[in-house]
């Protein structure tokens, strides 16, 4: 079979978070930027607190069927919960979206390449 990618973004928002929190989330604030999101393993978390409460984590996953990226789904919901719920944050409102890249409409670029080959 073969390997397929999935992309998972978990959104959501901070909720009732503490003075400490917020100040800490501020001062990690460069590591979280929005500009350097991007889709890991283990998962990138990006927000800007200063602006609003919401943030986003971006997973990969794999899986070899169609029907895996559920599973993967619930997997990253459960790790964004468990980042924020062992930090102690506060949340609310968690949403997932995933996206199977063997589905995904190739570019242009990609599309004269491949018919180049």
């Amino acid at each position: 079979m073969t390997q397929r990618t999935f992309r998972i973004l978990v959104r959501g928002s901070f909720d009732a978070l503490t003075e400490e929190q917020r100040a800490g989330l501020l001062a990690e604030a460069a590591e979280h930027d929005v500009l350097s999101a991007a889709f890991t393993a283990v998962g990138h978390l990006s927000y800007d607190l200063a602006a609003r409460p919401f943030f986003a984590f971006r997973f990969l996953e794999h899986g070899e069927a169609e029907e895996d990226i559920a599973a993967a789904t619930v997997r990253a919901e459960t790790a964004a919960e468990l980042w924020l719920t062992d930090r102690g944050y506060g949340y609310k409102n968690l949403k997932s979206t995933a996206e199977d890249l063997s589905l995904a409409p190739l570019g242009a670029r990609q599309r004269r390449a491949r018919n180049a080959g």
